[in-house]
């Protein structure tokens, strides 16, 4: 399979939330060595540099605990194209910046799916649904919003109106651990593909990951990865603002790159809610590179694999 050009892409968004440091985290992947590690896998590599937050208009919400709401529309605008244009150009890596970036991000990509006629899945690697909108959300921090946002709930007002919306049904969300009561009830009244930690305990996240994998190889669907660093368990990936305790170990996280990477289904990928300021001496920022290859080939034991619909691949672009 020939391999696209890996296009990164800094999305320096820290208005998701109240504290501070993600708009660091593009840096960080630079400096961890992201662009030579996808050298050495064989990839093209473009560094668009950072993605500008656009003009802030004024902005309000009935909910009056809603931080940064202008800056975040501003951020949403400006990444949905860059995230569009980027998806007709290679494969785009999106560096944040704090989970709402996807807000644009995510946006852009099922825009761009939808004119090419091909439905959009996602995989979200996130200890929260990330469900609320800002009419819904107690903290206010709308890093807890992009995929209720790109899955059409209520409560945007200001915000870009969607041109291609994603069906609940084509988000798998994996790592679940910390759902308030009010998002699960609304989570519950969709077919979301939902699989919290007791779920993986229990089945092992192979089995799960592979039955959204085949609907998406059998739907010839593109493929959207948002992984947030609090996916991983803190003990080995410190460097993120939103801790919750009993995530994915060194080993599961690595297992679901590689299977990503067999399906050959990959279009798209963001990297978000890393905070350097809490990192101890990069080993997150190292983490999630070393993430990066494994989704992009890099194999302990060279191996064929039979990626999905008969197909053999030997890397995540699609």
């Amino acid at each position: 399979m020939e391999k696209k050009t890996c296009l990164m892409i800094g999305a320096p968004v820290d208005s998701g939330k109240r504290r501070q440091g993600c708009l660091m985290g593009p840096d960080a992947f630079r400096v961890a060595g992201l662009g030579e590690t996808l050298n050495e896998l064989g990839f093209e590599v473009e560094d668009r540099g950072n993605v500008a937050m656009g003009p802030v208009e004024p902005a309000s919400s009935k909910n009056k605990d809603v931080f940064a709401l202008g800056e975040t529309i501003a951020w949403t605008k400006s990444l949905f194209k860059a995230a569009k244009d980027a998806m007709a150009e290679g494969f785009p890596i999106f560096m944040g910046g704090d989970h709402s970036l996807s807000l644009g991000t995510v946006a852009g990509v099922a825009s761009y799916a939808k004119e090419q006629a091909r439905p959009l899945y996602v995989l979200w690697l996130d200890a929260h649904s990330d469900y609320h909108s800002p009419l819904t959300t107690a903290s206010g921090n709308l890093h807890g919003t992009p995929v209720g946002y790109v899955c059409g709930r209520d409560g945007f007002e200001g915000f870009p109106e969607l041109d291609a919306k994603v069906p609940p049904k084509r988000v798998c969300m994996i790592g679940l651990r910390s759902v308030d009561p009010a998002e699960r009830a609304e989570l519950a009244r969709h077919d979301f593909q939902l699989h919290d930690m007791r779920a993986i305990d229990e089945n092992g996240i192979a089995p799960l990951l592979r039955d959204f994998l085949e609907t998406v190889a059998e739907r010839d669907g593109l493929l959207h990865v948002s992984l947030d660093v609090d996916f991983l368990d803190p003990s080995i990936a410190p460097a993120v603002g939103t801790t919750v305790p009993g995530g994915a170990t060194f080993r599961e996280a690595h297992l679901v790159m590689e299977m990503l990477c067999d399906s050959g289904l990959v279009s798209s990928l963001d990297l978000v809610e890393l905070n350097p300021i809490l990192d101890e001496r990069g080993k997150t920022a190292s983490l999630m590179v070393d993430l990066v290859a494994s989704l992009m080939g890099r194999r302990v034991f060279d191996r064929a694999t039979g990626g999905f619909s008969g197909r053999k691949t030997g890397s995540a672009v699609h």
